[in-house]
This record gives C-alpha cells, structure tokens and sequence, in this order.
C-alpha cells in the first residue's frame, strides 16, 4: 500500500503546487512501522521529505513495545479511529491546522490470491485545514 500512498501523495502536490512544509501533518491509514519507513523511503526518491511531519494510524493507534503489536494496527478501522478521536482533538485544539490524511487500502479477494496475482493497493487523501 505504500506505492499507493506514495503516488496520492506525490498527485496531490502536483494538482495543488504544495509541498509536505505546508502541513503540519500527513498521516497514512495504516501502514505500520515497515510501511511507514517504505513511504519515507519512496517519497524521498521523488523528492520529497516527509518524515519531520509523517506519521502512520497503523504506528499511532499502539505502543509497539508495551503491547507488543510487531507493525502495528491495520484495517480499515485504523484510519477512522486515529483520526475521529486523536487526530480530530489535536485539530479543534489548533495543536495542528492544516491536516493530510491519507487512507490505504488493499484490494484483496480470494480469487486474486489463490491464482497467484499481485495485489492491489488503493489510498485516497483528504487535506483538512483549520
């Protein structure tokens, strides 16, 4: 799902003209710890320094080490979770005011797996300013 988000990411800087020091924060749905440094690793290769003000729902929604949670949280929960209680307070408290969040997604079906295909991965951005 990281090339997923990194091409949302790199389209939404294009059609906007940002940059990621326009944000406060971009956060992704739910990559966890492995997919969040392969994003880090993906948008530099493009051009792009994220990781002062990336973060992941997937690293944020536990504590790795206190609840050994290996790559973190996923599903498509994640995002809403992270973003409807944590994320949306940090907004209304003007902790953060310009906000892009990222939602990942895989699109999987017994049939793709079973004959041995790739499998596709989706993200869609949402930018939210206060």
């Amino acid at each position: 799902m990281a090339p997923a988000a990194l091409s949302t990411l790199c389209t939404h800087f294009e059609d906007t003209g940002r940059t990621p020091d326009y944000y406060d924060a971009i956060i992704t749905g739910d990559l966890g710890h492995l997919g969040k440094d392969i994003l880090i690793d993906l948008a530099k290769g493009k051009g792009y320094d994220i990781a002062p003000i990336y973060n992941d729902c997937g690293v944020l929604i536990f504590d790795k080490k206190k609840q050994d949670t290996h790559s973190g949280g996923s599903g498509c929960a994640c995002v809403a979770t992270v973003f409807s209680g944590y994320l949306y307070k940090m907004l209304k408290e003007n902790n953060i005011k310009k906000l892009l969040l990222i939602a990942t997604g895989a699109l999987t079906n017994s049939t793709t797996s079973q004959q041995g295909e790739s499998i596709p991965g989706i993200a869609h951005a949402v930018s939210i300013e206060m």
